[in-house]
């Protein structure tokens, strides 16, 4: 989430499972401590204003123990500071996380809107982590931006936004995203630590951290990353589980009443609970540095809080959750915990406390830049493949690396095709990594050169996500917003996108390039029924914001998906592929793909054909079957691939007149989908062919005949323009 004074708990502001993660380090700083704390609150932002100098633009994090091996070794020398000869105690510390405290109050009773509870209960272990557990240099927000909490334009929107707040890791929101976007984080520490430390050069090297609180812990999403965190042995994934016993609906008691720590051991994490979360300064201290010690599992730290801590008649209540404390509640508050000071005010010697954080920060910055340059001396061809990987820079013959198809190639389901291109681009992108929700062999996503990741085998570039399509898709958010150079693709079946669209709509709206492969994209996939066949899912994908829905024909419309998917990294894109078998047929064309929608057969001039069939997938062969014997009957027709309609739409007016002149009205669609939508395309006086119920258990062939999903359809519908 939000990154800024530790002052200041922008965590505060969110209510829900939100990512506090300490922003992303700049690229070069991969080597450097990450922390993603994901809580209802952003502890992120108040802790980091006032670290930050005005001048930087960057910031680095290193864990202590990184600081400390590297003071060790010599490579620190006069710069090495340990952050231990710097800790707040006594009446500082607790005035340090009072000023959190009041930062929360204060930002949410001004906007009238927010969740003041849980960073009030949070502040203690939020200090510690930002005071204690890492260093910073960097301007991220300015302290008036949290007056602006929740507003228009402010930089401190309700639950923390990525692309929006300097600092912010990933975007969360709703419950459980931000501990399943950690666990990506965390994979993709061990898998970059894995493949490029080497004796004496641990240029890898960070933990993740996480808030989390009981809603994220009951969402399912949190069981399914988090035993894959336990299977993977991710050690340097540290979570927090702020254990205040309240949510929205009030005490946890009504329907939350498992034994938490229990069940992470039995997910294979090491458990910790402190008791005293209020005031257990030491106790917060010691867990982390026992969590450290544990390498070979992640850690849980129950941390048991009140949530609303300090407020005399709203603490450990749900109306501490969910809204601002009112006038009457802060200025009790403020008399119960001794703070004399006017709204948003920070102490001088709690600034200048955590600003001595501002140098270390610049001093251990350059210490791994220097670190990296020896690096780069002894291991040149690993150095520039972890550069690409920090830069995101895509090679020059991405489109090379592609195959290419011709009519004479033999005909091939596209989740074939897929495979073909996702093994051809393996070789070229260093940072693509993946894999499917347990279906692999069907989904067609093996990467033939690598083996898998797992536990004792972090370098591979096989995921095995098991049968947790929900935890796959934010797993890959993570890893994606790790370094712009990691392509992260998951996959499953079309329909089964269900379980996994909350996770789908986060990558969109956070900007996280996941390339989703998924495949059996219609009743085309047969015997397996309605519970397997999409009919709203292409739609669905369509009407969701940032997100690119490509549905190819064959293989030269397979290659232009990925060559636009790879493209796209700010974008996450859903392939969807088939299952049978499909012809390369005459006309596509890679590069049409980026087109979105483009002229694949045409006998008209003047841009003026009789008829236009539009079509997408399988469909676009019984389209150009269909066209070709009504151009026999001695019509002109032009067939038209509406491969991705999020493409279309960005091209130039005189584009899209090209390719669907407005003077022509006699339209046909056809896709095995609902017909939602297609009016925009086909208009009013055209015919949609498309199927708006679901689908059937029978040979997929046969339902396309009795849905009329044939070229038979498409002449009919013809004749009655």
């Amino acid at each position: 989430m939000a990154a800024h004074s530790i002052a200041a708990a922008y965590s505060t502001i969110s209510a829900h499972a939100s990512s506090l993660p300490c922003g992303r380090a700049p690229a070069q700083h991969i080597g450097f401590h990450q922390l993603t704390l994901l809580s209802s609150c952003d502890l992120r932002s108040l802790l980091l204003s006032h670290y930050a100098p005005k001048s930087s633009s960057s910031w680095c994090a290193v864990s202590i123990e990184t600081l400390e091996r590297n003071a060790a070794s010599g490579q620190m020398l006069e710069k090495s500071v340990t952050l231990e000869q710097n800790v707040a105690s006594g009446q500082l510390l607790e005035k340090c996380v009072n000023t959190i405290r009041f930062l929360a109050i204060d930002a949410v009773e001004t906007a009238k809107s927010g969740h003041a509870g849980m960073p009030m209960g949070c502040a203690p272990m939020g200090h510690i982590l930002y005071d204690e557990a890492f260093v910073m240099s960097g301007l991220l927000l300015q302290e008036n931006e949290l007056k602006q909490l929740r507003q228009w334009g402010s930089r401190t929107p309700g639950h923390p936004e990525n692309f929006l707040t300097p600092g912010v890791e990933v975007t969360t929101g709703p419950l459980g995203q931000g501990i399943a976007n950690a666990v990506g984080l965390a994979l993709a520490e061990r898998h970059l630590a894995a493949r490029f430390n080497k004796p004496g050069s641990e240029i890898v090297d960070h933990y993740t951290y996480v808030i989390l609180g009981d809603g994220c812990q009951m969402e399912g999403i949190s069981n399914e990353a988090c035993s894959l965190a336990g299977h993977w042995g991710l050690g340097k994934l540290i979570a927090f589980y702020d254990d205040n016993h309240i949510t929205v609906d009030g005490d946890t008691g009504i329907a939350f009443t498992e034994d938490v720590n229990d069940r992470f051991e039995a997910l294979g994490w090491h458990t910790i609970w402190v008791k005293n979360g209020n005031t257990g300064y030491d106790d917060i201290r010691e867990a982390i540095k026992e969590a450290k010690a544990v390498t070979d599992r992640p850690t849980l730290i129950k941390v048991t809080t009140t949530i609303g801590f300090g407020s005399p008649n709203k603490a450990n209540s749900y109306s501490a959750h969910g809204s601002p404390l009112g006038t009457k509640e802060v200025e009790a508050t403020r008399h119960n915990l001794g703070w004399p000071y006017e709204p948003f005010f920070v102490p001088e010697d709690v600034k200048s406390h955590w600003s001595h954080h501002v140098p270390q920060g610049a001093a251990l910055e350059a210490d791994w830049n220097a670190k990296f340059a020896e690096y780069e001396k002894k291991y040149p061809e690993d150095a520039a493949t972890l550069k690409i990987i920090i830069s995101g820079e895509l090679p020059a013959d991405l489109v090379d690396v592609l195959p290419k198809y011709t009519q004479a190639s033999p005909a091939d389901a596209t989740r074939n095709l897929s495979q073909q291109c996702l093994n051809a681009l393996a070789k070229v992108l260093p940072g693509l990594l993946g894999g499917s929700a347990d279906l692999a062999s069907s989904n067609m996503t093996l990467l033939k050169m690598f083996g898998d990741f797992q536990r004792d085998t972090p370098e591979e570039r096989n995921v095995r996500f098991g049968v947790r399509e929900h935890g796959m898709g934010a797993i890959c958010n993570g890893i994606a917003q790790h370094s712009p150079g990691l392509i992260p693709y998951c996959s499953t079946d079309v329909v089964f996108t269900d379980y996994m669209r909350a996770a789908m709509r986060i990558s969109a709206l956070s900007e996280a390039g996941v390339m989703y492969v998924m495949t059996h994209d219609s009743i085309g996939l047969g015997e397996d029924g309605p519970t397997h066949q999409p009919i709203e899912h292409l739609m669905s994908f369509r009407t969701m914001p940032n997100i690119l829905m490509l549905r190819p024909a064959d293989g030269n419309e397979t290659a232009g998906a990925y060559k636009v998917a790879i493209l796209n990294r700010k974008r996450p894109s859903v392939l969807a592929l088939s299952r049978q078998e499909l012809p390369h047929l005459p006309g596509t064309s890679f590069e049409g793909v980026g087109l979105g929608g483009y002229i694949i057969s045409d006998n008209s001039t003047g841009n003026k054909p009789d008829l236009i069939v539009l079509s997408t997938g399988s469909e676009l062969q019984i389209a150009v079957k269909a066209a070709n014997e009504l151009r026999r009957e001695g019509k002109t027709v032009r067939v038209v691939s509406l491969v991705c309609w999020e493409l279309f739409e960005e091209q130039s007016d005189e584009y899209k007149e090209s390719v669907l002149p407005e003077s022509v009205t006699a339209r046909i669609s056809i896709e095995a989908g609902c017909t939602l939508g297609w009016q925009k395309y086909v208009g009013a006086k055209g015919k949609i062919i498309g199927i708006d119920r679901f689908g059937a258990s029978a040979p997929g062939g046969k339902i396309f005949k009795e849905y009329g999903i044939t070229e038979e359809s498409v002449i009919t519908a013809s004749r009655s323009l």
